[in-house]
């Protein structure tokens, strides 16, 4: 029996670049049979074209049977390669498969993470979106003032217990709005206070100077507590209620590419002021307390007590917060009768008079003279060295109202700011496990080209100062980068004359171990605080950035630039006048130079570790002792 035999295929397909070679030329035969006429295995044979009779060469046969197999070993071996290439390109696969599943991890996180935030700030919003709902209502002439007034104090008595109640009716239409507020009863008695702010500045919707973040930092903090807020702004948040003025006769006011600096800032700015009285009165609106700020809107302080108080606000009460007394707007006392006030009664020592110009009246005096509370932002001075210090020319007018005075220091957001959940840091840490904080310090180093190493000591300063002290800072990179320290300058703003300055120090310093950043960055500004050993502060008393006390959170020292400071051995030596800050950075850094800094690091870092890590586990936000002076301040005003 004759059977015609080919190669059996293999169980797997050949790839396309694998090609099959044969040595066949023909097909073959093989014997089938035995001598006894049992079956047997296929063997290979020559047939015989005459005689057709099988010639076997076994020669032949054992040559042929070595090409076989040789070339199913290279088709084997083929086979082999291919599969193993398949297997690395599935590993990657594989690999890719699971950084995407850890990706899609992380953004299911960070997505139920937001999802927390948002229904915290619905609940922070919740009342804020009330007060503006009823505003609404008011005038369209819905309800009048008077009920107003009482659904209002239904929503800051009850707060906390309405948030979850009102979520479903809030977007209802007016009516049916209104329907449901006023089947509400009160269940929890609120023990919070109804602010509004007045003021021209508010993160991130107008923002110049400290006035910015503080109005927003306090605002955030004073509604987590409990209390109620609302700002109003001049037309030109995060959970707060915002109402913008905008003038109709007079467009012109707020239209500008600046908030201040004008030849009519007097006038734009008392226009605000009362138009913000007139809106309050309008729409019914009683508030515990009206909180105005700085000069720009101290005129409500006598517009309040001359002409507003006996138009239903018999229970409010005036706080006035001033960041400075460098600016304080004199103008002539006619102008006064342009906002409704009478001219006078006011040229009067004890009322508006200036101080030092008789013919003039003096706005900021106006707002201390009658307000009920008079806060002053510093986190390192104490009231008598303000008072006799830094009054601008106010010091008689201070000392007279010094029982009103009180001192808040500056915070910062904490939300935003801490290492142990700052998502602008490669690795987040803690007091209790600072190797991420050693991550932040290599990562700042890789981004700025310095050599890394732990050992390495890194100064950072976010340069907001003055010209002249770049000077110091130029002396101080000399001396302290030929030691090897590293130093890193980052700009923040562009102020004529200081920028400059700036670009004249980084042409005139040229270190290997020295690099400037000429333009603010958030993102990198995080990375250079957590990053440095040591922060270069300009000023230990900074309401703008903050650095002092961001610094001391991200565990990292803050240093000021002219140390050890004479002026920080002048803030005043009563510990009771003085803020838990104060206290707290005059023991730990406030007379420390950078000089001494650096060699405490590197001969004594046990405690320096220990000094670090103590200052990392206390709280100088917002929401710590600035809120706290805030509402005893609050307090006190209510029982007058």
């Amino acid at each position: 029996m004759e059977i015609l035999v080919t190669t059996s295929t293999p169980r797997f397909p050949f790839p396309p670049q694998i090609k099959r070679h044969r040595k066949f030329s023909r097909p073959q035969l093989l014997n089938c049979s035995r001598n006894t006429g049992e079956s047997s295995g296929l063997s290979r044979a020559h047939i015989s074209k005459e005689s057709g009779s099988l010639d076997v060469d076994d020669n032949g046969k054992e040559e042929r049977k070595r090409n076989d197999i040789w070339q199913l070993f290279e088709e084997a071996q083929q086979n082999i390669m291919y599969l193993n290439k398949q297997r690395l390109l599935a590993m990657e696969e594989l690999g890719r498969v699971k950084n995407e599943r850890n990706s899609l991890l992380d953004r299911i996180h960070q997505l139920e993470m937001q999802n927390q935030a948002t229904a915290r700030k619905d609940k922070l919003t919740i009342s804020s979106e009330l007060l503006l709902r009823i505003d609404a209502l008011v005038l369209n002439g819905m309800i009048g003032i008077t009920e107003a007034s009482d659904l209002r104090r239904l929503v800051i008595d009850s707060r906390l217990s309405l948030a979850d109640d009102i979520h479903d009716i809030i977007l209802k239409n007016d009516a049916e709005f209104l329907a449901e507020l006023r089947h509400l009863s009160k269940t929890t008695k609120g023990n919070g206070f109804h602010i509004i702010h007045i003021c021209t500045e508010m993160s991130p919707v107008v923002s110049v100077g400290s006035l910015a973040p503080y109005i927003t930092g306090l605002s955030c903090a004073l509604q987590r507590k409990g209390n109620l807020v609302e700002v109003i702004l001049p037309k030109v948040v995060y959970g707060i209620g915002v109402t913008f003025i905008e003038p109709v006769y007079y467009s012109s006011f707020f239209s500008h590419d600046k908030v201040y600096g004008y030849l009519n800032d007097f006038e734009r700015f008392t226009y605000f002021s009362r138009a913000s009285l007139d809106y309050l009165v309008k729409l019914g609106k009683r508030p515990d307390v009206l909180h105005i700020h700085n000069w720009q809107t101290s005129v409500v302080g006598p517009l309040f007590w001359d002409v507003f108080v006996s138009q239903g606000f018999e229970s409010t009460r005036i706080v006035l917060t001033c960041q400075g007394f460098d600016s304080q707007s004199l103008e002539q006392p006619e102008k006064l009768a342009l906002c409704g006030l009478d001219p006078s009664t006011l040229l009067r020592p004890d009322r508006l008079q200036d101080n030092n110009k008789s013919h003039l009246v003096n706005v900021l005096k106006g707002g201390v003279v009658y307000s009920n509370k008079v806060i002053v932002m510093s986190s390192v001075y104490t009231k008598g060295y303000i008072i006799s210090a830094l009054g601008q020319g106010l010091e008689p007018t201070l000392a007279i109202h010094k029982e009103k005075l009180v001192i808040a220091p500056s915070g910062f957001d904490k939300t935003a700011w801490d290492p142990s959940h700052d998502n602008f840091l490669p690795q987040h840490y803690s007091a209790d496990d600072m190797e991420g904080k050693l991550m932040c310090k290599f990562a700042l180093q890789r981004y700025l080209g310095l050599e890394e190493g732990a050992s390495n000591i890194l100064v950072g300063c976010i340069y907001t100062g003055i010209s002249e002290d770049l000077d110091t800072l130029k002396k101080l990179c000399w001396i302290a980068s030929s030691k090897g320290v590293q130093f890193v300058f980052m700009r923040y703003g562009q102020i004529p004359g200081v920028s400059t300055s700036f670009e004249i120090c980084q042409a005139e310093v040229k270190d290997k171990n020295v690099r400037f950043i000429d333009e603010y960055d958030e993102e990198l500004s995080h990375l250079i605080i957590s990053g440095s050993d040591i922060m270069l502060c300009p000023s230990l008393d900074d309401h703008l950035l903050q650095v002092p006390p961001k610094a001391i959170k991200y565990g990292t020292a803050p240093i000021p630039v002219n140390s050890p400071d004479s002026r920080f051995r002048d803030f005043g030596n009563d510990s009771s006048e003085r803020s838990k800050f104060s206290l707290y950075i005059n023991s730990a850094f406030g007379n420390m130079s950078l000089g001494q800094a650096v060699d405490e690091i590197k001969t004594n870092p046990l405690e320096w570790n220990r000094r670090i890590k103590d200052g990392m586990v206390k709280d100088f936000s917002w929401e710590s002792e600035c809120t706290e002076v805030h509402i005893s301040a609050y307090q006190v005003v209510k029982k007058l």
